[in-house]
């Protein structure tokens, strides 16, 4: 899993290597919350998460959805995720990379998802978030 306080360690040790002070860097509530989220991920097979900034940097990752049932088959759509610091009491911002034709995504990338807007609550997390992406890709069929 991620291992996110190894620079934080290794940031003790270089000090009391060379009788320096700690290094004062607090991780905000957001991000004490957002690292806890993402250890306890529960993702199913189809989707899985990246860090493009290095690990350090949590508040910014992309999560790939590769659906395996309904009209999107064989499709691979890339989400970029941008948590705030005040995070969770803001929903991360959430966009569609690839262009894609779907109802619940705009042109510009924007996902309509009631959970990322009206009915954000503190008890949601990233894998509901992660889950309701799926959801809109498996559950969706074009009937004529």
């Amino acid at each position: 899993m991620i291992q996110l306080f190894k620079v934080k360690e290794s940031h003790k040790v270089l000090a009391q290597n060379s009788n320096c002070e700690a290094p004062t860097e607090k991780q905000s509530a957001g991000e004490l919350r957002l690292h806890n989220d993402i250890t306890e991920l529960n993702l199913p097979n189809c989707c899985t998460i990246s860090f493009p900034n290095g690990k350090d940097d949590l508040m910014n990752f992309e999560v790939t959805i590769s659906p395996e049932d309904g009209c999107y088959v064989g499709g691979a759509f890339k989400f970029s995720f941008q948590v705030s610091p005040v995070y969770p009491n803001d929903a991360p911002k959430v966009k569609c990379i690839p262009k894609v034709y779907h109802p619940n995504i705009d042109y510009e990338g924007n996902v309509c998802l009631n959970i990322l807007l009206e009915d954000w609550k503190l008890a949601l997390n990233i894998n509901t978030i992660i889950y309701g992406l799926y959801h809109l890709f498996t559950s969706f069929e074009i009937t004529i």
